[in-house]
């Protein structure tokens, strides 16, 4: 808390003392909305990371799709619409806005994709598990 914070304080006048103590409080609260404005920023990428599982066959395969472009990965559609990243500051974590359909069922997928939380939001189908590794 701001008062009794120095000694020097409880000697000056008390109109003297409330500017100083006000001074102080403006001056943290300055600084700290300063810090405030930065947090939340977030990184764009034009490439996304993804993992692609193949449930017949069992195989795994890592692709890499550019950011507004059609991907054909076996029978999926894959259109990435963006791709960010964390603050630097914060824990690094990568969000990629997916869009996935397949040729028989036309959009079987249109979300955001965490790589922190991998199973909170991927696709999951009777062929096919897609999830984000990262964005480049």
């Amino acid at each position: 808390m701001v008062i009794g914070m120095y000694f020097n304080d409880l000697t000056l006048p008390r109109a003297q003392y409330k500017i100083q103590t006000m001074k102080k409080f403006i001056t943290s609260l300055v600084l700290m909305f300063a810090f405030v404005g930065t947090a939340g920023a977030y990184i764009d990428h034009q490439t996304a990371v993804l993992r692609i599982m193949n449930k017949a066959a069992g195989k795994a395969q890592t692709i890499t799709v550019p950011v507004d472009s059609k991907h054909r990965f076996e029978k999926l559609n894959i259109i990435v619409r963006a791709c960010k990243q964390t603050d630097p500051f914060q824990a690094e974590d990568f969000f990629a806005f997916v869009e996935i359909s397949q040729s028989t069922d036309g959009l079987i997928f249109s979300n955001w994709m965490s790589r922190n939380e991998p199973g909170y939001n991927p696709l999951q189908n009777p062929d096919y598990d897609v999830w984000l590794v990262g964005c480049e």
